[in-house]
């Protein structure tokens, strides 16, 4: 199909055949990203418009349509911004969306300054609605009416970010009580057409009653007292920024390409889904060996067994602070073990594309779960976080590595994040944006730990059981926005005789009941050998 292929630069687009997960041919629109010659032929390095950049892949010729060829648009010489050499050219959509920027911002933040750049730290890598009662819906629990302006939230642009959740809303304007307008977040936007009523502030008691089916029950949501542990007492929306968020503007066509063939790790070859800066020298090699235990990166296979035989380490370095049957959790320093933390940045680069990637460890503590056999301990995932997050973040990175995806581990990883935080007195919440198979992990075991608190309540003294969404986010640890978040996720939240409730229906019930049958990992808090350190005092570092 591919007779004028001489004619495809970088840039173009056009249909290339690939296969479906039904293993079925499809021809999706794809982008050059390269074009590289080898003897006899040349190949393409393509990127499928609205895919995930982990497809991304090189292919021959014969894959091409080039009856469909598209090609890249030329720019309109058009005045440069402020008139400086490269600027971007100003266009009327801009201008417009420019000067909407600058109303919002006069009528609500006029001290929003510039977008703040990522901190130079080195970045880890990831690689996470069912049927109700017949209520009414509600659109969202309002905020608390004392606070007059909620946060404004830097944009960040995601690629990765294909999964498009509840938590991506709209700034909506409310009335405070002292009359003055101001915009505020709600976690999903109002349905049209129904008004929202005021009924009390954030925190919400919760009641439970069972109906006329043993295995639906109705949570009824009433005033409670006021959140500690959000700054404005509204339950924001998850917050788009961190301390390893990405800056996308600056990708380019090198970033943009995996740059590894291969990585032999231990028992398992792994094909990287995304870009990870290793040395240039090693870019062309068709594997990189990597020493599992110290994952030091090596250009062959005789290198990395003279490296063995000197190697000691037959664990990740660390304290070793859980285990129970052949999972354990090492705590490791990213400043005390410097070189086994880069390395283990790079090795999980490669399968995470939202994150940055720096070269400075020592801010973060890194939580690598391994397996162990009789030849040692072989790490299975791991996830980061800051020694001093002032965003109450308990995970900046979080990744499984691809041989061990879809076994639970995932999950077990967040749950681990949890239970630190229940030692340390506090709630937290994973940095953001989370990538796509994050946000479904997330999302997953937020739903079942909040439907297990939910289903366990039990009445006293006849009465119907009560609990409060600040009681939900203690016990679990998880902060009370997710807690908010996930319940309107699941669409639980209802509005019902001047009360908002919570219902669980009879799907949500069983759907429940399934899942947890088939999550057989779990953290025994037993098993938890964990002292937090007061990382304030820079003396800890």
């Amino acid at each position: 199909m591919a007779d004028h292929s001489g004619e495809i630069t970088e840039g173009c687009r056009l249909p290339v055949l690939r296969k479906n997960q039904e293993n079925e041919d499809e021809w999706p629109l794809a982008e050059i990203l390269s074009v590289k010659d080898i003897p006899g032929r040349k190949l393409y390095y393509v990127h499928y418009i609205d895919f995930n950049k982990r497809l991304d892949e090189w292919v021959t010729p014969d894959r091409l349509d080039m009856k469909k060829l598209q090609y890249p648009k030329k720019e309109a010489k058009t005045p440069m911004k402020n008139g400086l050499p490269g600027s971007r050219p100003s266009s009327p959509e801009r201008d417009v969306k420019k000067s909407l920027d600058l109303h919002v911002q006069s009528a609500s933040a006029p001290s929003r300054g510039k977008t703040l750049p990522t901190p130079k730290r080195k970045a880890e890598s990831v690689s996470l609605a069912t049927q109700v009662t017949a209520v009414t819906p509600v659109p969202s629990i309002p905020g608390s009416a004392e606070a007059s302006q909620a946060s404004v939230y830097p944009t960040i642009r995601d690629s990765s970010f294909s999964i498009k959740s509840r938590e991506e809303h709209e700034p909506l304007t409310s009335l405070t009580t002292n009359g003055t307008t101001s915009i505020q977040r709600h976690l999903i936007p109002p349905q049209p057409g129904r008004k929202r009523k005021n009924c009390g502030g954030t925190d919400e008691m919760v009641k439970v009653f069972q109906n006329n089916s043993p295995r639906c029950s109705t949570i009824y949501l009433l005033p409670g007292e006021d959140s500690q542990d959000s700054s404005d007492g509204i339950p924001s929306a998850p917050r788009m920024t961190g301390s390893l968020v990405s800056d996308r503007s600056h990708d380019d066509i090198v970033t943009r390409m995996k740059n590894i063939n291969c990585i032999e790790l231990g028992r398992h070859r792994l094909k990287p889904w995304y870009f990870s800066p290793y040395s240039q020298e090693l870019t062309s090699l068709p594997i990189l060996y990597l020493c599992e235990f110290c994952l030091k990166y090596l250009k062959s296979l005789k290198c990395l067994q003279r490296h063995l035989t000197k190697c000691n380490l037959r664990h990740p370095p660390g304290n070793e602070i859980y285990r129970k049957g052949t999972i354990s959790f090492f705590e490791i320093d990213g400043r005390k073990n410097k070189a086994y933390s880069q390395n283990l940045c790079l090795l999980a680069k490669c399968f995470l594309d939202h994150k940055t990637l720096y070269y400075d460890t020592d801010p973060f503590l890194f939580y690598v779960m391994t397996e162990y056999d009789s030849k040692g301990f072989h790490i299975v995932g791991y996830f980061s976080k800051e020694k001093e997050s002032t965003e109450d973040y308990n995970v900046a990175c979080i990744l499984t590595l691809p041989p061990y995806q879809r076994r639970g581990y995932g999950k077990l990883l967040i749950e681990f994040s949890y239970e630190l935080s229940k030692v340390e007195g506090k709630t937290g919440t994973p940095e953001k944006p989370l990538s796509d198979l994050g946000l479904l992990s997330y999302r997953s075991y937020w739903s079942q730990t909040i439907l297990e608190i939910l289903m366990d309540l039990k009445s006293e003294n006849g009465e119907r059981p009560q609990i409060t969404i600040n009681e939900i986010s203690e016990i679990t640890s998880v902060k009370k926005e997710d807690v908010i978040s996930t319940l309107q996720y699941l669409n639980l939240i209802n509005y019902y005789k001047g009360q908002y409730i919570l219902t669980l229906s009879e799907d949500i019930v069983e759907g429940h009941e399934r899942a947890m049958q088939k999550r057989h990992l779990r953290i025994d808090p037993k098993c938890l050998h964990f002292t937090p350190k007061d990382w304030s005092k820079r003396g800890k570092w």
